[in-house]
């Protein structure tokens, strides 16, 4: 590991409470996420929401599940986040945005079910990690499905973001502090 990847591991345990974690593809995100969640907690509860779908998905899990290791336990839920996320007390939600896939197939209320994530997370007594993609900062999508995507997951992030007591953005494989302790911080590093 080198030194800047060890002094950000160093650093996080300062941030308990509620974290978000955006980026774009391959900035990053999860394995900033897992490093703050083993840095909170030995023994951390990864819940996925990725489905195993075709080959090339059950590769991509499988390679998730090898890199992480033992340290985990693995809750795969692909729709009910809320409810697996009371009483654990150190989780990282991977992901987000697939979550919100998922929510669009299954034709549930987008609003009703951030509603509920929300008002679990705000009384929520451990820690919970959530990454998320940033899908805003590309070109306007095409078609109406796509342009709806990215519209409900910008507002996903905010009302997330809103809950949440820090903020990172990810890019490149490094963070951004968006917000601290409650507080927006204007894109410090750690």
């Amino acid at each position: 590991m080198n030194n800047s990847r060890q002094n950000i591991s160093d650093n996080l345990e300062r941030f308990s409470g509620i974290s978000l974690i955006i980026g774009g593809a391959r900035s990053g995100k999860s394995r900033f996420g897992e490093q703050l969640a083993l840095a909170l907690d030995n023994r951390p509860t990864y819940l996925a929401t990725a489905e195993s779908r075709d080959e090339e998905m059950r590769d991509r899990i499988a390679k998730h599940q090898n890199d992480r290791g033992t340290h985990w336990i693995t809750i795969e839920e692909p729709l009910a986040i809320a409810e697996q996320l009371k009483g654990q007390e150190t989780v990282l939600i991977d992901c987000l945005t697939l979550w919100l896939n998922n929510l669009m197939e299954h034709q549930l209320d987008i609003d009703d079910e951030t509603e509920k994530l929300v008002e679990v997370l705000q009384h929520h007594r451990g820690n919970a990690i959530m990454i998320s993609n940033e899908v805003g900062l590309g070109i306007v999508p095409d078609n109406a499905l796509a342009r709806s995507f990215r519209d409900q997951a910008g507002r996903l992030n905010q009302h997330i973001a809103q809950a949440a007591d820090h903020v990172f953005y990810m890019a490149a494989g490094l963070p951004m502090v968006l917000k601290r302790d409650g507080r927006p911080t204007w894109g410090e590093g750690l």
